[in-house]
């Protein structure tokens, strides 16, 4: 069988590689997206003080170490047994927000963009931010100025853009000042005019990308993602809901500490990320998707004004949930702009300032369960701790994770679409690759290459021959 190997996945947070194999005719029989990092951290932490778990888990990544901090504080609420304060909790939804901006302005200005506006073909050596900024000065600047918006909203809270240590525990660290407060709320009107602005140009150019739309992991599938208690969108607590193709519950609602009733991990022997599954369809039936179009697709609103006029025309792309993954990119400037709109009316809530914002406590419980909605979507922090509050075990399940088995059909089904097997063109192995870059996957890396890729791609026969080589 032959095969060819894209590595590595360009634009991506990690390391990995795209694996295709076609038989003898030439025709993609299969596709492997395979992560060669290994993330070591459930077993590290193992014999650490509980309280300790936000901070580490942090650094598990650079570019959401806010995620893993709030799913790994609330894990410790429960080992605490503590209800956290209210300005606690808001102040943590706000942390929560400027991160998600952040991430999402890295992930469509910086990643895909180039892909998006210089087109799929475009010489590689300049298919990047600086190429993208040498085309499009303006564009380029308000990606920096929205992903700079997004990291001053950190640092203003948490005192440091990257791996804070402002989340603890049964709250956070400290109070929010005013002086904060108000250099945020002095911001935003620019930033969600920009967001909007941003968010109608993209809308304009969606009929350019149709064949990317019609095979970028355009599938049924099940969707998995937090709601609250009126089913609206949401990122930090709720409920775990799943919905099908068709947009129907797949089950009840699970509190967090149920989640293994619907999760299941499955591992290959071919790559060190692990393929999550609904558990009730087996492996590997039980695919489903996590992130912003998972989340747009279960939330009945946004429940702010200008994301839900954008979510009504989302929703017009199809009469029921929006199936391609290419949309995804759409869906992260949406919630782009929620984030925008709910860190507004956090900072008006009259308690905002409140100096209580911990609970203390000993140990009161031996496991811990905490998710929350990491820009990629679902994160699940699981510990059981003995008598003195040490970590006895500990798994993570992150988003790329959840998404794993979408991703590897979501290749494969770029791959049947456009390649024949018979020669390889940059452009056409690049499409495959944006079908990663659309789920924008963080492999527990927060550096990826940029300009000139260290990438060589063969095409190899079944007896070993190189029948066609691409060097960038």
């Amino acid at each position: 069988m032959k095969q060819i190997v894209i590595e590595p996945v360009s634009r991506i947070e990690g390391h990995a590689a795209i694996r295709l194999f076609l038989d003898e005719a030439g025709r993609v029989q299969d596709a492997r997206f395979q992560v060669n990092q290994v993330r070591g951290f459930e077993q590290f932490v193992v014999g650490r003080p509980f309280f300790e778990m936000p901070s580490l888990t942090a650094r598990t990544c650079g570019i959401c170490p806010v995620s893993h901090e709030l799913a790994s504080a609330k894990a410790c609420d429960q080992l605490l047994a503590v209800v956290i304060p209210a300005a606690a909790g808001k102040l943590r939804r706000l942390l929560n927000f400027g991160q998600l901006i952040q991430s999402h302005a890295l992930s469509f200005f910086y990643l895909s963009a180039p892909d998006l506006l210089l087109g799929m073909d475009h010489p590689p050596e300049s298919r990047n931010f600086f190429g993208l900024a040498a085309a499009d000065p303006q564009f380029a600047r308000d990606g920096i100025r929205l992903r700079q918006f997004g990291q001053q909203v950190i640092e203003r809270l948490a005192g440091r853009r990257i791996h804070p240590s402002w989340v603890v525990p049964g709250g956070v660290n400290s109070p929010l000042a005013a002086t904060a407060r108000d250099a945020i709320l002095a911001e935003l009107p620019a930033i969600i005019a920009l967001i909007r602005t941003h968010l109608d140009r993209f809308k304009q150019t969606l009929d350019c990308h149709q064949e990317q739309i019609d095979v970028f992991a355009r599938f049924p599938s099940l969707f998995l993602g937090l709601v609250n208690d009126s089913g609206t969108l949401e990122h930090y607590d709720g409920r775990l809901r799943i919905i099908d193709a068709a947009g129907a519950p797949v089950g009840d609602d699970l509190a967090a500490s149920d989640y293994q009733q619907a999760i299941a991990e499955a591992v290959e022997p071919w790559t060190y990320l692990k393929f999550p599954y609904y558990r009730p369809h087996g492996y590997p039936d039980g695919m489903y998707r996590v992130g912003p179009l998972a989340r747009l697709n279960l939330a009945a609103r946004c429940g702010t004004e200008l994301a839900d006029r954008e979510l009504a025309q989302f929703r017009a792309l199809l009469s029921g949930p929006v199936l391609s993954t290419f949309h995804s990119h759409y869906a992260r400037l949406i919630e782009t702009l929620y984030a925008a709109e709910r860190i507004e009316q956090l900072l008006a809530e009259p308690d905002i300032l409140d100096a209580r914002v911990r609970a203390t406590a000993g140990v009161n419980n031996l496991e811990g369960v905490g998710i929350a909605e990491a820009p990629r979507g679902t994160l699940i922090h699981h510990y059981r701790v003995n008598g003195d509050g040490l970590i006895e075990w500990a798994n993570l399940i992150i988003a790329t994770g959840h998404n794993n088995l979408a991703m590897q059909r979501g290749i494969l089904q770029a791959a049947h679409h456009f390649l024949d097997g018979t020669a390889i063109r940059e452009g056409l192995l690049n499409r495959i690759e944006a079908v990663i870059r659309a789920f924008d996957p963080c492999l527990a890396c927060s550096t990826h290459a940029v300009g000139a890729m260290p990438l060589v791609i063969e095409l190899v026969g079944p007896d070993g021959t190189i029948l066609d080589r691409l060097r960038r």
